[in-house]
């Protein structure tokens, strides 16, 4: 058995849950911005993309937004609409914790921004528990693209083989598969648990 010395974790849909719906229409509310306006700048029209891959600042997202829109919105409150997406998946907390306190090494490997992550970390504290994150606004780059997870893996401190991936997109850990890594699809925490300790890590079993 190749033992585990590194975990790294996706952050939406594994941490917490999050919401793209929920961003629009915050977003609706704060700006006066029609529904369509919003989508189409975000999705369409790629301005989420480039956000989430550092080509946009949070004050340059700020400004072509109002400019495609034709609104005005305070700074602080379209970060505020953009960011208050997300829903605490609690479960995984205490694994996290087990993890940490049995010496693995916590790796964050997100697709976010800026505003998303910050949003979580000012939230809550369990980002603290990770002794990296590594997220595709920094890289430059999404998942699946090998190059985020190549800065993962250096951040990991060991071989791909000795680390393990969950990601609740299964092309996501497709990809990790490829380079090595020990990875999973990601379906909850009791699943996530069970799979590490079959791995032999030591944590306890879940509770019935």
């Amino acid at each position: 058995m190749i033992p585990i010395r590194t975990c790294i974790f996706d952050l939406g849909n594994v941490l917490v849950f999050f919401s793209h719906e929920r961003m629009v229409q915050n977003i609706v509310l704060a700006s006066g911005a029609s529904e369509q306006a919003v989508r189409q700048h975000l999705f369409e029209d790629g301005a989420q993309c480039a956000f989430e891959t550092g080509k946009l600042t949070e004050k340059q997202f700020h400004t072509q937004f109002e400019s495609y829109t034709g609104t005005s919105v305070q700074i602080d409150q379209l970060r505020l609409a953009v960011g208050d997406i997300f829903e605490l998946n609690a479960p995984m907390i205490p694994l996290l914790e087990e993890l940490q306190s049995a010496g693995v090494r916590l790796v964050l490997l997100s697709n976010t921004c800026v505003t998303h992550i910050e949003f979580v970390r000012n939230r809550w504290s369990f980002l603290d528990l990770f002794d990296d994150i590594t997220t595709s606004w920094e890289v430059g780059a999404l998942k699946p693209n090998p190059m985020i997870y190549e800065s993962a893996l250096t951040q990991a401190k060991c071989d791909a083989t000795n680390c393990f991936y969950t990601d609740d997109i299964e092309d996501y850990v497709t990809q990790a598969v490829s380079m090595g890594i020990q990875a999973q699809v990601f379906r909850d925490a009791q699943t996530t648990r069970e799979t590490l300790r079959s791995l032999g890590v030591p944590l306890a079993p879940a509770a019935e």
